[in-house]
């Protein structure tokens, strides 16, 4: 088991595994305040949503703020399917449709790498081929959902399908899109309309609900704006509803009963702490700022350290500017952020990412950047993921070092070790002083075997305080042993253990240390057993787990145990390798030559491949006569 079979594991130790989690987000979505700028430690902060301006004053009831340059997007007339094309349709160069739908096709599905914008000249392509041919029902639903992808949302909401036969995930999305845009353009009474005409439905009704009630404020429709979700409705959707609801109360300055609706939602059991922070915050709007701190010592009783409630608390004690109402803008944006992570809790990680970029095409903003680069890396769209985080800019110095790690795991999965390692390395120029940028930097240099460059890091200012973390513990571990120094990589090994003594990754470590040295076989090889009574899903335990009991001479429990661990990892030359010595050593020499062969074609290092290659020739020597505990010996045994 090398250190490379452990990078992607190793990495979710770190703070920097946080970045993916959605709970937060929707918590901090809900809020009306702007959170602090993010430090970059922890790097999993969310940076902050939405710009807002402290004010002691109630402002005042707003003009529509939908308000945009452009027009809005129109579709085009749509005529009857013709029997023939006769001639092809052709854009204004000459192009036929035929010509830019294949074009259009190849590029959408092509990633950032290949060729820079391959996705969005790939969507351009294909809205011009609905422009020479809107009657084409299949064209019309590829040219929507390419747009959607590249972050195209005009020439969505022209592409938008609709009418019999459309799937309801296309169609209401696409209604969704039109609506959002609409607003987007300063055309909310339209948008509104059209909802209201036909309320859209599943499965994105949550996100239509999110968002009607701030494009009806815009439109000045406040009887929908003000619509209450049923009478008594506990859930944690009617819940931000409700929240909303206050907020629009108290923009209409119909003060008292904002308080009735604020106090009655933050009070609720298991009320978020955003919407205890939302009533707080119009407390201190109202200058009742010793209600506001009851509120806030209440919340802070049950999360004595969530430290959004500690810095609200802060500032009504210390008589600071509260934040203002959200604008329409605002709250279009939050509920679209709350539908995604609605959406990405249930598994629809699509929806989130769409909910997203429309959030994010209403106010630009590198956090929203960043949250969207999550849910399309969840969704498995990991290029247009990196062509997302490739759009935060370097202004943005937390987001940007954010994005940096983001691009460096995505690379790294991707198996491009030195394009990981550059971007780590622009996150650590950006942050230095970030323990997590660090770590995510020396772990990626151990896995390219830059072994000392690695330990400078791990022992420097940053990582080699006083109480070293057991992570970090654990990759100096990895370092030494890489570097050769193996008493010293025993130690630190030992002392990662010592801090966290269940963690499965330090248990197989040092346990496949020890066994792979044929030193202290035994005490290994029980250490992997714990780890793979912890994690029995994971492969490279399994690995270790066969190995040691190879090691120990039970050749036909290693042969199964291998089997299964090959079945999880199919693609790893170290356990197909050690797959081929088991089969060896039970006889079973033809397989064990054509599991050797297999290793040929995965990849293996420089030091893997001879010696692989030699057992092809010669096979394995006879294991050393000795007792059955003790480490087989010969050709190929690492």
């Amino acid at each position: 088991m090398t250190f490379r079979s452990l990078r992607l594991s190793l990495l979710s130790f770190a703070a920097i595994g946080a970045l993916s989690a959605t709970a937060a987000v929707a918590q901090d979505a809900a809020s009306p305040e702007r959170p602090p700028s993010p430090s970059i430690t922890p790097l999993g902060t969310i940076p902050a949503l939405l710009p807002t301006t402290p004010d002691d004053e109630t402002p005042e009831d707003e003009a529509p703020d939908a308000s945009a340059s452009l027009p809005p997007p129109t579709a085009p007339a749509v005529t009857p399917i013709p029997a023939v094309w006769a001639p092809a349709p052709r854009d204004r160069e000459g192009r036929t449709a035929y010509g830019l739908y294949l074009a259009g096709r190849y590029l959408a599905g092509r990633s950032a790498e290949d060729q820079a914008g391959a996705n969005g000249q790939g969507a351009a392509y294909l809205s011009e081929v609905l422009a020479l041919t809107p009657e084409q029902p299949l064209i019309r639903e590829q040219a929507f959902t390419a747009a959607l992808l590249s972050g195209d949302l005009d020439d969505a909401a022209v592409a938008a399908p609709s009418g019999p036969g459309v799937p309801a995930v296309l169609g209401e999305a696409g209604r969704l899109v039109a609506a959002v845009q609409g607003f987007v353009h300063g055309n909310a009474r339209a948008a509104i309309a059209g909802i209201k005409a036909s309320p859209i439905r599943p499965p994105h009704a949550v996100a239509a609900l999110l968002v009607q009630p701030w494009i009806a404020a815009s439109a000045g429709d406040w009887d929908l704006a003000l619509l209450s979700p049923s009478p008594g409705a506990t859930d944690s959707l009617s819940q931000l509803m409700l929240f909303q609801r206050a907020q629009l109360l108290e923009r209409r300055r119909r003060n008292d009963e904002a308080d009735a609706a604020y106090k009655a939602v933050a009070t609720a059991p298991g009320a978020q702490p955003a919407i205890v922070i939302g009533y707080g915050e119009f407390l201190e709007r109202r200058r009742r700022r010793d209600e506001a701190v009851a509120v806030y010592d209440a919340a802070l009783a049950m999360q004595p350290t969530n430290p959004t409630l500690i810095a609200a608390r802060s500032r009504a004690e210390s008589g600071g500017r509260a934040p203002r109402l959200p604008t329409d803008r605002q709250g279009v944006v939050r509920g679209l952020l709350l539908a995604s992570a609605y959406a990405s809790q249930g598994g629809a990680n699509e929806f989130a990412a769409v909910y997203t970029r429309l959030a994010l095409n209403v106010e630009p903003d590198d956090g929203v950047r960043l949250q969207l680069a999550r849910y399309l890396t969840q969704a498995g769209l990991d290029a247009a993921a990196r062509n997302v985080l490739a759009e935060v800019a370097p202004s943005s110095r937390a987001e940007y070092a954010v994005a940096r790690v983001l691009m460096g795991q995505s690379f790294g999965k991707d198996e491009r070790p030195e394009d990981a390692l550059a971007e780590f390395q622009r996150a650590f120029a950006t942050a230095p002083e970030s323990p997590e940028v660090a770590f995510a930097l020396a772990a990626q240099l151990v896995e390219l075997q830059r072994n000392d460059e690695a330990l400078a890091l791990l022992t420097g200012p940053v990582l080699g305080g006083a109480n070293p973390a057991g992570e970090v513990r654990f990759l100096r571990g990895a370092a030494l042993e890489g570097a050769g120094r193996v008493a010293e990589a025993e130690a630190e090994l030992q002392a990662a253990l010592a801090d966290q003594p269940d963690q499965p990754a330090f248990l197989n470590y040092l346990g496949y240390l020890w066994v792979d040295n044929g030193t202290r076989v035994e005490e290994g090889a029980a250490l992997i057993a714990r780890a793979h009574a912890a994690d029995p899903e994971d492969g490279n335990i399994q690995d270790s787990l066969g190995w040691a009991q190879f090691r120990q001479g039970q050749f036909d429990t290693a042969v199964a145990t291998l089997e299964e661990a090959v079945s999880k990892e199919p693609a790893n030359a170290e356990i197909n390798d050690h797959l081929g010595d088991a089969y060896w050593r039970v006889g079973r020499r033809r397989e064990a030559g054509w599991q050797w062969n297999r290793v040929l074609t995965l990849d293996p290092d420089a030091e893997r491949r001879a010696e692989v290659e030699t057992k092809i020739a010669d096979g394995l020597p006879d294991p050393v006569s000795g007792p059955a505990s003790g480490p087989a010996t010969g050709g190929g045994d690492l």
